[in-house]
């Protein structure tokens, strides 16, 4: 697996650059990885990330769009505002996840 520097930390990403070593992740660094896609977190982003980061170590996946939207309690509506274009993408990036699965 490749290694990227990001903040001066080694990070393991795999070559589409998602994490793939889910205790390298830490709120700070997803601070970095949104902006570096343009995003500023608020609350309701946080509200995303955390609900994929606990499902993640409950399911041992990446939780889809329709899962995140269904189980999650956040209106699919919402997550295309907060994440503009490729919502299960970006927020599986910032939240130090792995691709969802399904996603191309």
């Amino acid at each position: 697996m490749p290694v990227t520097k990001i903040a001066g930390r080694a990070l393991h990403v795999d070559d589409e650059g998602f994490l793939t070593a889910y205790d390298e992740w830490d709120p700070e660094l997803a601070e970095r990885l949104a902006a570096q896609i343009g995003i500023d977190l608020t609350d309701a982003h946080w509200k995303a990330l955390s609900f994929l980061r606990e499902d993640y170590a409950a399911q041992g996946e990446t939780a889809t769009l329709r899962r995140v939207s269904a189980v999650g309690g956040i209106p699919t509506k919402d997550l295309f505002k907060l994440f503009p274009k490729k919502p299960a993408k970006k927020m599986a990036y910032i939240a130090g996840l792995p691709k969802p699965h399904g996603c191309v």
